[in-house]
């Protein structure tokens, strides 16, 4: 039984790091397989939903199959012998993938198994693996157990989300349930502590860690501490020794992991946004980096009374290696809907460049199948060819920014986010507004009852001043009027009376957005994008909460937010509860860890943070990621108690 850890070449990202981790995996566990031709060893591939979670934002199907991995099947689905082949399994160590991984076995499905568990597998599960294995006699065939520590899902360079099958587990409401046993709060908060342990190891580094007192957060970093703590003493078995620490990027400083509670900032994940990536998952399905669009292809051309056409299902994978996607995710809309027309308008004047490489080839009608085949020979063609695939995946992502940002304009129109997200940032900054909430509210065409109840939160979980219970009934009225479910209210109303007992509201600065009238060049009739009556917002850094926080503690500024955070530090012999950092120097590197859930808001403004500081790094993780509508929907259940 080992771990799989080796030592990793300093890579950049923890992206690159479980990528790397994940290929190693597939190359059963060693640097580099290839038999005598220099192909790769085929063999398949068995995931259960989670190693699925993890590996598909990470590695393409075509990485895959150059991997050598034929095939890919869920370990629950009905799975045919294969016998002169390889498995490779990667799955989690729970009682009913082992119970099926034993069947296998009996059944001989496979030549040898390699069996990797997303996180470390007990003594007793892996006795009952053994087991099997002697009563199938098939103990030759179990090639290698792997504890992989690779329990994580990483969306970005600098994010990533504890876990997506069993969310509910790790939920904001799951947390903050009134009737939550002793119990319960230790599963939740030992499923996130696993998960943490596993980041950690796979970023070859053991943190610094700061929370704030009396929270979930708190209880997550006592759970974190001690089990590093343990790892550590450990020195035959520790996952944390000579080689991997100094391989990572962390040589010189070690990271510090601020533990944020979600309930420190209720508003910003109601918040309406105006950056691309944040607006594609508020507002689209948005999930695990790739986003489903419907469209709807049109009843104008078909007769009177026929049934309009099945609205065609579209997924698009947003990934790293779309440079417009990286380039743009973090930029106001208005500036994403501009650029893409500029792509387009580029790529149109090349486009009669790329009819003519196609005839050169006699390509005509053919379909972007058979090119991709052609382009392995188009080296032996002219040199004027090889732009061809090049070319055509510029058509490719164009197309997709262009319906993406399409479907997006969509939803800013009809439900007027401009408005929205305008007065939301006014009233978070605490400046008057131009017309009153009630207007807004009561207003039939702006937004649907949704996005009235989020307007609606944010302004009650930000004033100062709580409406009086006249004005309250009044907002109440409009809100029912408008179709709001208003359970969610509820709940921000006993939040709000215990969390005025424990601190001051979170402020978020005082600078506004300054509309800079509408975009003129996006208005000629020419653009694909009609940005009639948008506002052109232009969004003034300013930290969120969160940031701030991180601020505070990073640069090692006093400020009585921050001052009364507790510190852990897992390599020191012996904890001490103190708040005393006992390392005074600014910090290079840290995790922001939003225990309760996280948002692409607080992500893109840590971004953003850190541009201006030079050599420093960030990295966002939260329980769960969810967006405005998933996240009422979990107010809304709290509150129906």
């Amino acid at each position: 039984m080992v771990g799989a850890k080796m030592a990793a070449p300093a890579a950049a990202s923890i992206r690159e790091r479980q990528t790397v981790a994940l290929k190693r995996m597939l190359n059963f566990n060693e640097t580099h397989v290839k038999n005598s031709t220099g192909e790769p060893v085929w063999k398949v591939l068995i995931y259960d939903r989670f190693g699925q979670d993890i590996i598909s934002p990470l590695l393409s199907v075509k990485e895959l199959r150059d991997m050598g991995i034929t095939l890919h099947l869920l370990l629950h689905s009905d799975r045919d012998p294969i016998p002169d082949v390889p498995a490779v399994y990667f799955v989690m160590p729970t009682e009913e993938n082992i119970d099926r991984m034993c069947q296998d076995l009996r059944n001989q499905l496979y030549e040898s198994y390699y069996l990797n568990f997303i996180s470390a597998i007990s003594r007793s599960k892996l006795e009952d693996i053994a087991n099997a294995a002697l009563a199938a006699s098939a103990v030759t065939q179990v090639a290698k157990v792997f504890d992989q520590y690779l329990n994580f899902i990483t969306l970005e360079d600098d994010m990533f989300v504890l876990c997506n099958q069993n969310k509910e587990l790790v939920s904001y409401r799951a947390i903050n349930r009134p009737d939550i046993t002793d119990t319960e709060v230790e599963t939740v908060m030992d499923t996130i502590v696993d998960s943490l342990f596993c980041f950690f190891v796979t970023l070859g580094a053991v943190p610094i860690i700061r929370c704030s007192r009396g929270t979930a957060a708190e209880m997550v970093a006592v759970k974190l501490d001690k089990k590093l703590r343990e790892n550590l003493r450990d020195a035959r078995n520790s996952l944390f020794t000579g080689d991997t620490l100094g391989a990572g990027q962390f040589s010189f400083q070690r990271p510090l992991l601020v533990l944020v509670d979600r309930n420190i900032d209720l508003a910003t994940p109601l918040h309406h946004t105006w950056t691309y990536q944040a607006l594609v998952h508020d507002v689209l399905d948005f999930h695990l980096n790739r986003v489903n669009l419907e469209e709807s292809s049109g009843v104008e051309n078909s007769p009177a009374g026929a049934r309009p056409k099945r609205k065609n299902k579209k997924s698009y994978d947003l990934t790293p290696v779309d440079k417009f996607w990286q380039k743009h995710k973090g930029s106001p809309f208005p500036e994403v809907a501009e650029s893409v027309q500029q792509e387009l308008e580029s790529y149109r004047a090349q486009e009669d460049e790329v009819k003519r490489l196609k005839s050169i080839m006699g390509l005509e009608g053919e379909d972007e199948g058979a090119i991709s085949m052609l382009s392995d020979n188009t080296a032996k063609l002219t040199s004027a060819v090889s732009s061809l695939p090049e070319l055509l995946e510029k058509k490719r992502l164009i197309d997709l920014h262009t319906n993406v940002a399409t479907a997006v304009l969509e939803h800013i129109k009809t439900r007027k986010l401009d408005v929205y997200f305008e007065c939301e940032e006014k009233i978070m900054s605490k400046t008057t507004l131009d017309k009153s909430l009630l207007d807004i509210i009561s207003d039939p065409d702006a937004g649907t009852p949704e996005d009235k109840m989020r307007l609606f939160l944010i302004y009650y979980i930000s004033t100062q001043q709580a409406p009086s219970e006249a004005d309250l009934e009044q907002y109440k009225k409009a809100l029912t009027d408008a179709g709001c479910d208003l359970n969610p209210l509820q709940y921000i109303k006993q939040w709000k009376a215990f969390a005025k007992m424990a601190s001051a509201p979170a402020s978020y600065g005082n600078t506004t957005t300054k509309p800079m009238g509408l975009l003129s060049r996006v208005m000629n009739t020419g653009s694909q994008f009609v940005m009639e009556g948008v506002k052109n917002l232009v969004l003034k850094q300013q930290n969120l909460p969160v940031t701030r926080i991180l601020d505070n503690l990073m640069e090692m500024k006093s400020n009585p937010e921050t001052d009364d955070y507790r510190y852990f530090d897992p390599k020191m012999l012996r904890g001490s509860d103190s708040s005393v950092p006992r390392n005074k120097n600014p910090f290079q590197e840290a995790i922001v860890f939003v225990v309760g859930g996280g948002n692409y808001i607080e992500y893109q403004n840590l971004v953003d943070y850190i541009k201006g500081k030079q050599g420093k790094h960030i990295l966002y993780g939260c329980s769960e990621l969810f967006n405005a509508t998933q996240f009422i929907k979990q107010l809304s259940q709290l509150g129906q108690k």
